[in-house]
């Protein structure tokens, strides 16, 4: 019953697998105009389901706008509002209008900086000559999504840790407890509002909303997580049963939906849930 974790690989398309729901529309660009292009290569940036999913990434969809074709072998995307990611090697073969996409990661946001002007740094080959580093501007405004949002989340943790402690398995569900710790000098109500389930868990948090005070070092509540499908196909294809993204409220700001750390162990404790709601009668 155990799920094998999810390969993301480069997606062969014109203009496909977006998902409304995750990206806004590209019909801006974040990139300066000073910033030269590419003779032959345009890129965007654009964030897929998979990118929601796994966490920490986009996909940059390049294509070959000209009339020769080449190879990309590496891929990294360039913003002064993230910190710098390793470079991502792929293979991706280019001819004349073809469009690819490629998974890229981003670095840590860097919330005193806008992730404008923003490049893609491809490793490209050519025929009959050396493959040479180029920075292509990127459009999209996905990465502003991401960076709105990452430092979103990064101001409510610079004021109050989450962590997910004891839990335990029992016949038809697992409990444990959402603590909220209080750090640093910011003495601002924080309140947890809401909780979203996965496709495969439900998940309740008790008492809420749960506020941490403004004179409250930490404050938690219990939580119990239910199995909710033992459809074959949703447990094989789900891209994050382990997502329950909190609402958090800082001070006055607007919701903001921050995840619940779920780690490697705890993920192993609902994986033996579903195992034991979904085995057949004896």
């Amino acid at each position: 019953m155990r799920r094998a974790a999810v390969a993301v690989a480069a997606v062969l398309c014109a203009a496909c697998g977006a998902d409304p729901s995750a990206a806004r529309p590209a019909t801006s660009t974040s990139v300066a105009p000073a910033l030269p292009t590419v003779p032959g290569i345009e890129a965007e940036v654009v964030r897929l389901r998979t990118d929601v999913a796994v966490g920490g990434q986009v996909h940059v969809r390049v294509t070959d706008s000209g009339n020769e074709p080449f190879t990309v072998t590496s891929v990294a995307v360039e913003s002064p509002g993230f910190a710098p990611a390793p470079v991502t090697a792929v293979t991706a073969e280019f001819a004349p209008g073809r469009v690819i996409d490629l998974p890229t990661p981003y670095g840590e946001p860097r919330c005193s900086a806008g992730p404008a002007p923003a490049a893609a740094r491809l490793t490209v080959a050519r025929a009959g000559g050396a493959a040479e580093e180029v920075l292509v501007p990127l459009t999209g405004d996905a990465l502003e999504l991401v960076h709105s949002e990452e430092c979103a989340v990064a101001r409510v943790r610079a004021v109050v840790d989450v962590a997910l402690t004891g839990l335990t398995g029992g016949a038809e569900e697992v409990t444990g407890t959402v603590v909220l710790t209080r750090h640093g000098d910011d003495d601002r109500p924080v309140s947890v509002v809401d909780v979203r389930p996965s496709v495969v868990f439900d998940v309740a948090v008790d008492g809420l909303p749960v506020e941490l005070g403004p004179a409250d070092d930490e404050v938690s509540a219990d939580v119990t997580f239910t199995s909710v499908t033992c459809e074959p196909h949703v447990l094989a294809e789900t891209k994050q049963p382990f997502v329950f993204p909190l609402s958090v409220v800082l001070g006055d700001e607007e919701p903001v939906p921050v995840r619940l750390p779920v780690d490697e162990g705890q993920q192993g404790l609902l994986w033996d849930l579903v195992d034991r709601v979904c085995a057949p009668p004896a």
